[in-house]
């Protein structure tokens, strides 16, 4: 058995939770693995939407760009009457971006691609995943988490601080914990294929049989490839043909066409729809993201969306922790985003009911822009304000200027793995700087200047007031010129005390 190393995390699964939180340690410097016991990437389609919060999230990981390049708007729905006519609607709300909100729309890129450009960022930071190096077993302690790993070179075994269960729906790392995974299977089974497929334009996503369940059949362009992706309810407790042939003659009996033809398939899966939620997120040194702590119907492309989320709102405290904050910044990880998977398994399942009786419209409900964490402990400043803004909530975007004349963005100051301090015409020097947390003050005597008003339309500040920003993108505090102690106190508890000169 090979000799044993240490790393602060050990991430198992390479999906894209796992990714999302390998590349937010990876820039923060913290030591960890990602191990995944599949031998090659995940090549499927499952999660083909990265809604409008997640697109600021990986803006902020600096892969946003690269994501629209390969992928595209979701197309228009033609729906299909049984005479052979069509009506084309759009199932997606079509908004302008704002200044507060950037993105607007969901943006259509097939998970595999997705989980490429993940790697590629990871590999830009000097890591990798180790693909063929499974989790067979592990112990804890008050101290970390030992670790017993089988890869092709084979046992091996590891000492982390904490271990992260990032492996799916079927979870190692929850069924060691003996984690109840509590839910419903709803009654419903699928069939996806990503196909090279003939006689249909891609230019629109193509329904059928709408009305009675088992005649449906939905054929969608896959952005970023020459594929379709055909989803269709099947029957619970028949063989599925997933092979071309198979596949060719469910879109014929379903569409009553002839012409549409399935040359190849890349990847297909039948599967039931559940709803599950674990009882726990965290016990002790271990944790689970993902599909392992939460599995949902694929209706408003909620998903993958979620598990990204996770990772995202654990990555910057795991790092605060490992660099000397306060261990029990870590509660705080279930204790926010084990409701929100509650409130988004929820909204999948009511989707799935709408879907099964025709209605396919998607809003703001499915952008989770509107996800925040006002009851969190990390929640310091008043539960209402004038202009509604709390803590807890999304920080917005909003243009800007700085003293010199150049134009930015707030999301550009926010960038990066820091927390920001932004100060609405206080007195320049009340909070002292410190490794950590950027100060940036907003106002006319200030380095940035709210030239346009957007700042303030957006936050409803009085001059005074301070606004903090975790590392995640939402705000931690905001207190008034008066509260500088509570934000003092604040910042010591997320392991940001002030510094000492002299």
């Amino acid at each position: 058995m090979k000799e044993q190393c240490v790393v602060d995390v050990l991430i198992c699964g390479a999906g894209a939770a796992g990714l999302t939180l390998a590349v937010d340690l990876a820039r923060r410097g913290v030591r960890f693995r990602l191990i995944e016991k599949n031998r090659q990437p995940f090549h499927g389609s499952r999660g083909k939407g990265i809604q409008p919060r997640s697109q600021e999230i990986f803006e902020d990981l600096g892969v946003l760009d690269r994501l629209f390049a390969m992928g595209g708007v979701y197309p228009t729905e033609r729906r299909y009457c049984d005479d052979g006519s069509y009506i084309d609607a759009d199932s997606i709300e079509r908004n302008a971006p704002t200044p507060a909100e950037p993105y607007q729309q969901p943006l259509m890129l097939p998970q595999f691609l997705t989980e490429q450009v993940l790697r590629e960022r990871l590999l830009e930071w000097g890591h990798r995943p180790e693909f063929g190096c499974e989790l067979v077993g592990f112990e804890q302690d008050a101290d970390g988490v030992s670790v017993q790993l089988q890869g092709n070179s084979g046992p091996q075994t590891l000492r982390a601080r904490w271990l992260v269960g990032a492996d799916g729906g079927r979870s190692f790392v929850r069924h060691a914990l003996n984690i109840e995974f509590p839910g419903k299977t709803l009654g419903v089974r699928a069939l996806v294929a990503d196909v090279q497929l003939s006689g249909l334009s891609p230019q629109y996503w193509h329904r059928f049989g709408e009305g009675e369940l088992q005649r449906q059949i939905a054929i969608c362009p896959l952005a970023g490839t020459p594929l379709f992706q055909i989803q269709a309810p099947v029957p619970l407790d028949a063989e599925v043909d997933l092979s071309a042939e198979g596949l060719a003659a469910m879109v014929s009996e379903r569409t009553g066409r002839d012409d549409i033809q399935v040359h190849a398939v890349s990847w297909a899966s039948a599967y039931s729809m559940n709803a599950r939620l674990a009882d726990q997120y965290r016990v002790g040194q271990v944790f689970l993201v993902g599909d392992a702590a939460h599995i949902h119907p694929p209706t408003g492309g909620q998903g993958l969306n979620t598990s990204v989320q996770d990772a995202y709102n654990l990555g910057w405290k795991l790092a605060a922790v490992a660099n000397g904050a306060p261990q029990a910044l870590l509660d705080s990880y279930e204790e926010e985003r084990r409701p929100v998977a509650a409130s988004v398994l929820g909204l999948s399942t009511q989707l799935l009911g709408s879907l099964q009786r025709g209605d396919m419209r998607r809003g703001r409900e499915v952008h989770q822009l509107d996800i925040g964490y006002p009851q969190s402990s990390l929640a310091c400043g008043p539960a209402e304000r004038a202009g509604n803004l709390c803590a807890g909530d999304r920080a917005p975007d909003a243009p800007l200027q700085g003293a010199a004349g150049q134009l930015l963005r707030l999301f550009d100051v926010l960038k990066g793995g820091h927390w920001t301090l932004l100060g609405y015409n206080v007195t320049a020097g009340s909070v002292p700087p410190r490794p950590g947390l950027r100060v940036h003050l907003i106002g006319s005597q200030g380095a940035v200047i709210d030239h346009q008003g957007q700042f303030q339309q957006a936050y409803a500040l009085a001059a005074g007031d301070w606004v903090l920003v975790r590392p995640d993108g939402y705000i931690g505090a905001i207190v008034s010129s008066g509260e500088v102690e509570k934000l003092e106190g604040y910042l010591s508890q997320v392991g940001l005390p002030a510094v000492m000169w002299g």
